[in-house]
């Protein structure tokens, strides 16, 4: 796998897709991150759920691409969560007051039954 890539799990639960992306985020592998996430939007699920727990950091890039997604999924009448932040990432998130942008929850089946 080359640098710029990272491995993304995802998998469909009823009208839901959850995405989990491994690994650090940042301006490098942003953009393989938005071509994963794409993948998954053009399912058109009810629900993109983003599953950070396998995610130690991201940079501003990262943050970006996941406003990018939460735009294109609502602009499908479609919701995105985030899950399983770490700690580095939850900060970032609190810093930018984005964590007032997003709907987060502790699990993905939380994220389930939002």
């Amino acid at each position: 796998m080359s640098e710029d890539r990272i491995e993304v799990k995802t998998r469909t639960v009823n009208d839901a897709t959850i995405v989990a992306p491994q690994g650090e985020i940042d301006l490098s592998r942003a953009p393989s991150l938005r071509t994963h996430l794409a993948a998954a939007q053009a399912t058109r699920p009810r629900k993109l759920i983003v599953d950070l727990a396998a995610v130690s950091y991201m940079d501003s890039s990262g943050v970006a691409t996941l406003l990018e997604a939460m735009r294109t999924v609502q602009r499908a009448g479609g919701r995105l969560i985030l899950c399983c932040l770490q700690e580095r990432v939850r900060s970032i998130i609190e810093i930018t007051r984005l964590d007032t942008v997003f709907t987060i929850v502790k699990t993905a089946d939380d994220g389930l039954n939002v």
